[in-house]
């Protein structure tokens, strides 16, 4: 019953954490939101993101594809493991490009929209 209560606790507490933006960062329901946009501004080539949503979309794509380069079938153990570097690294890297994103968002919005005038 205690070892339970410690685990709810802790979920508890990760989950808080995670969804108030620990560290002064922004919170994980801002990140998410904001994903959309970073896809679109990408696109239209007004954010620099292209490479690294391109390797996030790769990493994505390859975690969810049944085909893989170490299969879990044949090799149990280290089948995951590959599967579980990428799902660390995607998550990592998708932190970070939110948050240089968000960055980048709040800086374009402090700039005036106009013509330089010598």
């Amino acid at each position: 019953m205690a070892r339970t209560l410690r685990r709810t606790a802790a979920f508890t507490a990760l989950a808080k954490a995670l969804m108030s933006g620990a560290r002064g960062g922004p919170s994980i329901g801002k990140r998410l939101a904001a994903l959309p946009r970073m896809l679109k501004a990408t696109a239209r080539r007004e954010y620099d993101g292209g490479l690294r949503v391109a390797m996030m979309a790769a990493a994505t794509a390859y975690v969810i594809s049944p085909i893989d380069v170490i299969p879990e079938a044949a090799l149990l153990v280290f089948g995951l493991a590959d599967d579980a570097v990428m799902i660390t690294w995607l998550a990592g890297t998708v932190l970070a490009e939110t948050e240089r994103f968000l960055e980048w968002e709040r800086q374009r919005d402090a700039v005036l929209n106009g013509s330089v005038v010598p």
